[in-house]
Order: C-alpha cells, then sequence, then structure tokens
C-alpha cells in the first residue's frame, strides 16, 4: 500500500520532508516543493481523558487504593521535591545507584536492610522521615494534648 508522491501525484513516493511530512519521489519533485516555505505540522492534542497522556516533564499521578497509617499525604511528598538537601544527596552516583537496587529488588524490605548499612542511604532515609513525619517533640506535645483533653472531660 504505497502512497504517491504529493508534488507530481505520479510515482510512488521515496523520501520525505524534514520539515513537514511531505511525501516527495524526486529531486526535481524536492525543488519544485522547496520553491515555497514550508512549516512543521501542528502536534497532536493532548488529551488527558487518555491513559498516557501525561505531557512531558509530567509524573502520572498514582491512584492509592488503600490508604494506611503509614501513607504518606501526597502535600507531604511534594516537600520531597522541594529541599535542596536530597538534591545534593541525589546527586551521588552511589545513591542513585542503591536506590535503583531496593526498587528493582524482588525481596524490597531485605534490599531496605542492606542498604541501610551504608552511611549515605541512611543520611538519605532520615531527610526523607524527616520532612514527611512531625518532628518528635510536636508529635509528644499533640499526644500530651490529647492526655490532657481526655482527663479534663472526666
Amino acid at each position: 500500500m504505497s502512497r504517491l508522491c504529493e508534488i507530481c501525484a505520479v510515482s510512488e513516493h521515496k523520501y520525505r520532508c524534514k520539515t513537514c511530512r511531505l511525501l516527495y519521489c524526486s529531486v526535481v519533485c524536492y525543488k519544485k516543493h522547496q520553491e515555497q516555505p514550508c512549516e512543521p505540522p501542528p502536534p497532536p492534542p493532548e488529551d488527558a481523558s487518555k491513559p498516557g497522556g501525561v505531557s512531558e516533564g509530567q509524573q502520572p499521578k498514582k491512584i492509592i487504593l488503600f490508604s494506611t497509617v503509614d501513607t504518606v499525604p501526597a502535600e507531604k511528598l511534594e516537600l520531597l521535591g522541594q529541599s535542596e538537601h536530597l538534591k545534593n544527596l541525589l546527586y551521588n552516583p552511589h545513591l542513585r545507584r542503591l536506590l535503583t537496587e531496593v526498587d528493582n529488588a524482588r525481596d524490597g524490605m531485605n534490599a531496605v536492610k542492606v542498604a541501610m548499612m551504608e552511611p549515605l542511604f541512611v543520611e538519605f532515609a532520615d531527610e526523607c522521615l524527616r520532612l514527611v513525619e512531625p518532628a518528635e517533640e510536636e508529635s509528644e506535645r499533640l499526644d500530651d494534648l490529647v492526655f490532657t483533653n481526655l482527663q479534663h472531660r472526666r
């Protein structure tokens, strides 16, 4: 199912214009096409409703099927991307390699245990936890408030 040259409409096309993707068959047709300026075709419209319709530079949003006590809210996860300390740590190729190994491991828990032997990984994990978990002092103050509030109700 060959297509014809879009200039002469006689011969089968052999070439395609790099700019506008027009099909042509020969140097003669190419020169005729070049007599007028051409433009690249418009990009296809992005349909956000289609799966995989995520634009470049964006990551698809993960749907959380089962929320647990350990589930970190999306707002807190965004703090990880804003941390300069984490960004600086991630420049280290050794840390990136460790993270890839943990991510690709069949036994994730064991891979994390092995990675936690590396001080660099521990520093990374501590910084992540510091950003997404409330400080211990703040947590203790909240516990005290709840405890005090319960005592006043009696």
